[in-house]
């Protein structure tokens, strides 16, 4: 580390470096450390399309609902691959070939449990589970509910492939900041309650595709989390569970890089190094409690 640069210095300086390696790329970056106080924010506010990553906000809203009495996870949702434009409510379809869980299309037609369909929108990141459960959650209340938890700038707007709303540039937009406030609520067991945060944390601990931050940490660390992607971009939002330590939220957005390989690599290695750092802090705060004693 230089002289005179902080260990918090030296971590951005590490991420900043990783991302100039990758030119024209967009990065945004938020850590923090809940238990600690620490964080770091690198174009934290910048806006990106959210991707699969609002589902993490529509799973929010649904359980609160839940917790309010208006609905039930086991009550059952006719699934149906016809949805309503946010522009004039105009019919579209999804195509399972461009869906992660191209195996849902085959419930069609029959009612499927919302606890089903929340599993599947975060695991599997099904475009068609997402779409029935924004049908019931709404978009500009889920993104109220985002704002009354502290989330100033995210837009949840409409469901996935609504392209007469693509085409007018009303698109579901998040920040890194954002994300990490509204991880950091499900950790904190502040999203909805208490029992509900530590069912959605079960959703988000299953996840599926652990190519991103999980490929950062060692093997077994606990990750959850929810990625997100479409063209030339690739995101991540996650709860870290350390061994030994405190749990951490970690969020990499990126935008402008057209190969999967490189963006995938990019968030795996930011997750690394905030990885060893955050041990590194550990450590620390560990030795000063057995001096302290």
């Amino acid at each position: 580390m230089p002289a005179g640069e902080s260990v918090t210095d030296s971590l951005e300086s590490r991420i900043r470096m990783r991302i100039r390696a990758i030119p024209g790329a967009a990065v945004g970056v938020a850590y923090a450390n809940l238990s600690r106080g620490q964080s770091l924010y690198i174009n934290a506010d910048t806006s990106f399309h959210a991707a699969s990553t609002m589902k993490v906000p529509v799973m929010i809203e649904i359980f609160r609902r839940v917790d309010a009495g208006e609905i039930a996870l086991d009550q059952g949702i006719l699934l149906v691959n016809q949805f309503g434009s946010i522009v004039d409510g105009s019919p579209y379809s999804l195509d399972p070939a461009e869906d992660s869980d191209s195996a849902m299309y085959h419930q069609a037609g029959t009612r499927v449990t919302l606890r089903e369909l929340l599993e599947r929108m975060i695991v599997r990141s099904s475009n068609l589970a997402t779409n029935a459960v924004i049908a019931i959650a709404g978009g500009e209340q889920v993104t109220a509910t985002m704002r009354n938890l502290g989330a100033r700038a995210i837009q949840v707007r409409r469901g996935v492939e609504d392209g007469k709303a693509y085409a007018l540039g009303l698109n579901n937009t998040t920040t890194a900041r954002d994300l990490a406030i509204i991880m950091a609520t499900v950790e904190e067991g502040k999203a909805a309650s208490p029992a509900s945060c530590a069912a959605m944390r079960e959703i988000l601990l299953r996840q599926e595709f652990n190519d991103e931050i999980p490929a950062g940490v060692p093997k077994g660390v606990k990750v959850a989390h929810k990625t997100g992607q479409i063209t030339a971009t690739l995101h991540d939002a996650a709860i870290i569970y350390p061994h030994n330590g405190d749990s951490y939220v970690l969020v990499v957005l990126t935008g402008g890089i057209s190969d999967e390989k490189v963006a995938r690599s990019l968030i795996a290695d930011i997750s690394r190094v905030v990885w060893l750092y955050d041990a590194a802090m550990q450590g620390a705060r560990s030795r000063a409690d057995v001096d302290g004693k």
